[in-house]
């Protein structure tokens, strides 16, 4: 008996070890996000103080809020998958609705 509970804390163990490894965690990506979307809307900021044309910076910010929602959607996705229908669909339609509620505002 002694030896079966030693190899399940050991399981244990190495489930908790190979999770925090040095895989890509949520942690991880949040923050490179952050950094490369700073990056975009300073590039974007000093753009607007050069009086550069409005349409590159309304696209480097686009771009910014792009891949927000590209990897936002990503990791929503992971939440939702294994969930009954019903978060799908409110998946989907959130997600709709913040495509729409990006694209109309850039094209009107």
């Amino acid at each position: 008996m002694a030896t079966k509970k030693s190899n399940s804390k050991s399981t244990s163990t190495k489930t908790t070890k190979s999770s925090t490894g040095a895989v890509w965690g949520l942690n991880k990506i949040s923050m490179y996000t952050i950094v490369a979307v700073a990056v975009l809307y300073a590039i974007s900021m000093v753009l607007s103080l050069i009086n550069v044309s409005f349409r590159v910076v309304g696209a480097l910010q686009g771009l910014a809020t792009a891949v927000m929602i590209g990897i936002v959607s990503v990791l929503a996705w992971r939440y939702v998958a294994y969930k009954p229908m019903v978060w799908k669909v409110l998946y989907v339609l959130c997600l709709i609705l913040v495509v729409c509620g990006v694209i109309i505002p850039l094209v009107v």
